[in-house]
């Protein structure tokens, strides 16, 4: 029976990869929080290693805080890049299959093409400087490591901007929406599966290494995402359109970053969810709730 590590078991990724693992009962599972398992403490990871024979590792643990990181540069990176230097390091020497993700904030946003993973990175925030310095460490430690760009993530668990919208539909008659920058939104739950398909077909024999975009098919801007999410829990919240200018954050934001995904879709012969599909299936569970 294989095993599969999760790190950063709290996170949304995480919690829907719990979800999914009942499904999988021909492998067992270790979820692990920060405080479980600090990934960047590389005597927790060998110690780790050495009582558990791990054969997947599949790294959510990350710093998310975008806004944060600009006055948090080194812990970003301790955690974003050191430390995902380290476990793939300790996965090389345990012969453990990393899968690591990582996020659209390593493009710039500058072009209004759909982004492919050779295409040219250029991150704005230390948030994306710290993820980008993640990846190169990765697959410069431990080559064979999978490596999942992914945008807009979003679950029934966790904090993101499905949630928040709600939140603020019931709490507020009108709010402001950025309607400038563009990308794909991701449930976080369709991830959670493509990479149990990954696995899958490791098992299988296939192999898998370098970088993967996924990401729902489809592109919005955070306005129309909004005002979809409005449509299907019937809220009368009047959504004002307002371009990234007037709406200033320490961290700057890419203004385009939809992924191109026919790599991930050729790779594993799949068909991607249309973003709207998935919303309305992660909004029907939260409206359950």
């Amino acid at each position: 029976m294989a095993t599969i590590l999760v790190t950063g078991a709290n996170g949304q990724l995480a919690n829907e990869l719990k979800v999914l693992s009942s499904r999988f009962t021909q492998y067992q599972f270790l979820f692990t929080t920060k405080e479980e398992l600090p990934i960047e403490n590389t005597d927790a990871l060998t110690s780790f290693f050495q009582k558990n024979k791990i054969d997947y590792c599949i790294n959510c643990a990350a710093y998310t805080a975008v806004d944060k990181a600009e006055s948090e540069k080194e812990k970003a990176f301790l955690i974003n890049a050191q430390a995902v230097g380290n476990l793939a390091n300790i996965c090389s020497l345990y012969q453990t299959r990393l899968i690591h993700i990582s996020t659209d904030y390593v493009y710039d946003g500058r072009v209004h093409d759909p982004l492919k993973e050779e295409s040219p990175v250029g991150p704005i925030n230390i948030y994306g400087a710290s993820k980008l310095k993640g990846e190169e460490l990765a697959l410069q430690k431990n080559p064979s490591s999978l490596i999942i760009r992914t945008s807009w993530v979003y679950s029934s668990f966790g904090n993101n901007f499905v949630k928040t919208m709600m939140r603020l539909f019931k709490e507020k008659s009108e709010i402001s929406v950025i309607n400038d920058q563009f990308g794909s939104p991701t449930y976080a739950a369709d991830l959670a599966a493509v990479i149990m398909k990954f696995i899958e077909e490791t098992e299988q024999g296939k192999s898998f290494s370098g970088i993967v975009n996924y990401s729902n098919s489809g592109v919005t801007s955070w306005y129309d995402f909004a005002q979809e999410i409005k449509s299907l829990v019937n809220s009368n919240c009047k959504i004002n359109p307002i371009p990234t200018s007037a709406y200033l954050t320490p961290a700057k934001r890419p203004l385009y970053s939809v992924l191109e995904t026919s790599k991930i879709r050729e790779m594993l012969q799949i068909s991607i969810p249309d973003w709207k599909e998935s919303v309305r299936k992660c909004c029907a569970i939260l409206n359950s709730q």
